[in-house]
């Protein structure tokens, strides 16, 4: 079986792509605890599930070569959150597919961060990883993230109600954008 590409790092004009680090796990932490940031999902996360997701996250490098970098701002080396790519969650429209998403602390917010770094994971997807397309899915109501998709490129393809928010939760529904690379890439 060959190996897959490697993607440790990916830099930016602005911005460090890379591995997670012991040191990120606190801020990390912070950011998942921080009811502002995680409005958009169903509830924040205690410090034994953020660690518990930064383990999975760092554990997608080894098994596909790239996955959702911790990203920091080169300039001073100050952890932000992440951006890049991640396995769709099934039961989803785009089940199967390769997700382009992020997660930033507020201070980082509004300052083209996301999408910055956003554009550089899709040049990893589209180039030497090899992936035709790219999907993200948010909550309906999460205007900002969905903002930042069609930046990227991406296109509304579906509507649906997610399978793992509870019926009725004001997140449950959600939305599906797509971007096929294009046929000169």
């Amino acid at each position: 079986m060959t190996e897959p590409a490697r993607f440790d790092t990916v830099r930016t004009d602005r911005l460090l792509m890379r591995r997670w680090l012991e040191s990120d796990r606190e801020p990390f932490a912070a950011l998942n605890g921080d009811p502002e940031t995680m409005r958009f999902f169903p509830g924040t996360l205690d410090r034994a599930a953020s660690d518990a997701l930064a383990d999975r996250i760092e554990s997608l490098f080894e098994k596909q070569g790239y996955g959702l970098w911790a990203l920091e701002i080169s300039d001073t080396g100050k952890f932000i959150g992440f951006t890049g790519l991640n396995p769709m969650p099934a039961g989803v429209p785009g089940s199967g597919g390769m997700e382009i998403g992020w997660r930033l602390a507020q201070h980082a917010w509004h300052q083209g961060y996301a999408t910055e770094a956003a554009t550089a994971a899709l040049e990893v997807a589209f180039g030497d990883a090899g992936l035709d397309e790219i999907w993200s899915i948010t909550a309906v109501l999460n205007e900002p993230s969905q903002a930042v998709m069609r930046r990227l490129g991406l296109t509304e393809v579906a509507r649906f109600s997610h399978p793992r928010i509870a019926a009725g939760h004001p997140l449950q529904p959600h939305v599906t954008y797509h971007l096929a690379r294009s046929p000169a890439s």
